[in-house]
């Protein structure tokens, strides 16, 4: 029998420590004498026996929560001493079977299927470590820290979209409002109120917040959609596809933006610069709107901007009302573009590099205008000052005529109907007076 026969004796003994103090209501001796077995056991490596200690304890017939609460925490400690990653998982298992379902420990339980998850993802299995960690809804717990709630989410999130989950990664990214990254810290911690669940402390392992911030942009920069069924499937089903998923260029943009603002990021320029050159990317990619002209004057105004002034000047022909040649610029950056990194898969791509040269062309819409109007392609008059373009063809004096003809022609008609009705309604009027 693993550990012997002294172990053995030493269980049982402690055992019926644990039933007297138990029966007496003893909570710190109950809690005492549960966990001195599980020191037992795990002195002499006796994993089996550990396991089915932790179980046998937690079945004994009114068990104090307290109790299963200090075995639960106890034995959480020797995850990382087992001798393998079998033995690892089956206490794992233990322990999360003890305690499913039980409030008291949701937390616990709730670190012990991300630790869970972790080796089951090291050991390549996405789907399944996605599958466990959807399990747990972390946002309902109370005495659960913000930090370690965002960071379980987020893994949360990141397992979906390795698996390619995007609709379910989707929904479980609403869970964090981008509002709670701008939460002031110091405010944060105040002493709880009669009454109120006090809040553990995080985990020394969990990010900070706004480390946590840059985790949850980089992660809706991940949502990519490079079919068009899926397009399609979501227009179907009324879903809103956000971010790279449906190359919203701008989204993209925005979610560097608020990379860029993190004090971490801004003080470094290693950091700040490749994110300020991926803004000006997808500032030039985006389509022309209120919000892509506001982001392009507020990075234009940036005084970092001046440190990579190639990207001054793409993002200056932008705002300049003068044709661009789209030959010229891209001669000039189509090395910068195709070595740019972590987007989109890697470099920019032939769908990025399509639709550089779409917002070129609508920059320079006047000339390809002007340019088909000329090879009467098209009828068109431009009046700059007013920014008006209008397509009506001249008409001459003839035209005009018969137009004016057949308009008083309706009228007419239109009047004579209306006469009609005005005397039948009179008439039925008369009638109904006489009756």
């Amino acid at each position: 029998m693993e550990g012997g026969g002294s172990l053995d004796s030493q269980i049982e003994s402690l055992l019926n420590v644990e039933k007297q103090m138990r029966l007496n209501g003893d909570v710190a001796g109950t809690k005492k004498a549960a966990i001195d077995i599980l020191k037992l056991c795990f002195e002499s490596r006796a994993w089996k026996t550990l396991n089915d200690q932790i179980v046998v304890l937690s079945k004994r017939r009114g068990q104090l929560k307290q109790a299963v609460t200090a075995m639960v925490q106890q034995a959480m400690q020797y995850i990382d001493e087992t001798p393998d990653v079998e033995t690892k998982i089956e206490l794992i298992k233990t322990l999360n079977s003890v305690s499913a379902g039980k409030i008291y420990v949701e937390i616990e339980r709730a670190r012990l299927i991300k630790r869970l998850a972790k080796i089951k993802e090291e050991q390549g299995e996405i789907a399944e470590a996605a599958d466990l960690m959807q399990e747990i809804a972390v946002e309902t717990f109370g005495a659960m820290a913000k930090t370690e709630k965002i960071a379980f989410i987020l893994d949360q999130v990141r397992l979906c979209l390795d698996r390619q989950d995007y609709v379910r990664a989707q929904i479980l990214s609403r869970k964090i409002s981008p509002r709670v990254f701008d939460a002031d810290a110091s405010k944060e911690k105040k002493k709880p109120k009669e009454g109120e669940s006090l809040v553990e402390e995080a985990p020394a392992d969990i990010p900070s917040l706004l480390e946590l911030k840059r985790i949850y942009y980089e992660l809706m920069i991940r949502y990519v959609t490079p079919y068009c069924a899926y397009f399609l499937i979501c227009i179907f089903i009324c879903l809103p596809i956000y971010y790279s998923h449906s190359n919203d260029y701008l989204e993209i943009c925005r979610c560097y933006k608020s990379i860029y603002e993190i004090p971490a990021v801004k003080e470094d320029p290693a950091q700040w610069i490749p994110v300020l050159r991926k803004i000006c990317w997808y500032l030039v990619l985006s389509p022309h709107d209120p919000m892509q002209s506001s982001l392009l004057n507020s990075t234009l105004d940036d005084k970092n901007l001046s440190e990579i002034p190639h990207f001054r000047s793409l993002l200056k022909q932008l705002i300049t009302m003068e044709v661009i040649k789209w030959t010229e610029l891209w001669n000039t950056f189509k090395d910068e573009f195709e070595n740019e990194k972590n987007m989109l898969g890697g470099s920019l791509g032939d769908k990025a590099g399509e639709d550089l040269r779409e917002r070129v062309i609508e920059h320079e819409a006047e000339k390809h205008l002007s340019d088909m109007v000329v090879s009467k392609a098209l009828v068109a008059k431009v009046d700059r000052p007013t920014g008006v373009v209008c397509f009506q063809s001249a008409k001459d004096s003839n035209d005009i005529l018969n137009s004016w003809a057949m308009n008083l022609e309706k009228l007419l008609d239109l009047v004579e109907k209306s006469c009609h009705q005005i005397h039948k309604e009179t008439m039925v009027h008369k009638a109904a007076l006489k009756v």
